[in-house]
């Protein structure tokens, strides 16, 4: 029995996992995940209701984009339409500067996404004139999302997966290196990126499993509110798969990808260590 005991508490100081946990605790990665959800629901979502209500090419507006997200179908589909606008009502009531404001609003989203990356790789909050990456982001984001769900019916089964998990690791790799401003090289932000999409397919799978008898239940039981507080719950996941993909990934390239030395001007790992 001992070296049972023996050999798991050799393997756990050879994963570092340790590490791992410690680092998530110290940046709060369970209550960056719900402020996430939160500013998603009220700077974000209302930018891509608009924004798929323009889109003349993909029906059902920006329903169908959070159905496809969740792996919703049916009667739980079809009770989260009901919550959300018709796309027809949602561009006769958006005027140009409500468009504007929600822009902004987009904007201060993707300042939050990039402060965590930030504060994930230690690096020093960038000045505020570099809003223009958290607005290319932004872009990008819904460029993303959008062909998601423009997919969704010229593709199916294995060349679908293909295409998103493909496209998924483009942008969470591209994403991190550009709200970084380049500090962080490639091949660190790699194992992130692909820790993500590997966390974004189970989240779908439990969402498939969890939130679509849910979602029906709620609504049947508190109206309206019930199905916002699923999709919020749906969102704090997506938040902590984001942000704890991101640090997964850091830990396993300073541990053991790239354990002797980082991509930033020759720092040790120690001193990186202290920044988090």
């Amino acid at each position: 029995m001992r070296w049972w005991r023996r050999g798991l508490h050799r393997a756990w100081e050879w994963l570092r996992a340790g590490a791992l946990l410690e680092h998530g605790r110290e940046l709060e990665l369970m209550h960056r995940a719900m402020g996430f959800a939160t500013l998603a629901l009220v700077t974000l979502a209302p930018l891509l209701i608009v924004v798929a209500a323009a889109d003349p090419l993909v029906r059902g507006g920006f329903a169908s984009w959070l159905t496809d997200g969740m792996g919703l179908s049916g009667p739980s589909a079809h009770v989260l339409t009901d919550v959300i606008s018709p796309p027809r009502n949602v561009i006769g009531t958006t005027s140009v500067w409500g468009a504007v404001l929600l822009a902004v609003f987009g904007v201060a989203f993707a300042g939050s996404v990039q402060n965590a990356y930030e504060r994930i790789w230690g690096l020093v909050s960038g000045p505020w004139h570099r809003v223009w990456r958290q607005a290319t982001w932004l872009v990008m984001l819904t460029a993303y999302l959008y062909q998601e769900v423009a997919t969704k019916a010229a593709l199916h089964g294995a060349q679908r997966i293909a295409l998103s998990t493909v496209s998924g690791i483009v942008f969470f790799w591209w994403g991190q290196h550009f709200l970084l401003g380049g500090q962080v090289r490639w091949r660190a932000l790699l194992p992130g990126a692909l820790a993500t999409i590997l966390g974004l397919a189970g989240l779908r799978a439990f969402s498939y499993l969890v939130f679509t008898p849910l979602i029906v239940t709620n609504a049947l039981s508190y109206g309206a509110v019930g199905t916002v507080l699923v999709v919020e719950s749906w969102l704090i996941g997506v938040g902590f798969v984001i942000y704890g993909g991101a640090l997964f990934g850091r830990w396993f390239t300073e541990h053991h990808w790239m354990p002797t030395h980082h991509d930033r001007g020759g720092e040790t790992q120690q001193q990186r260590r202290g920044k988090y």
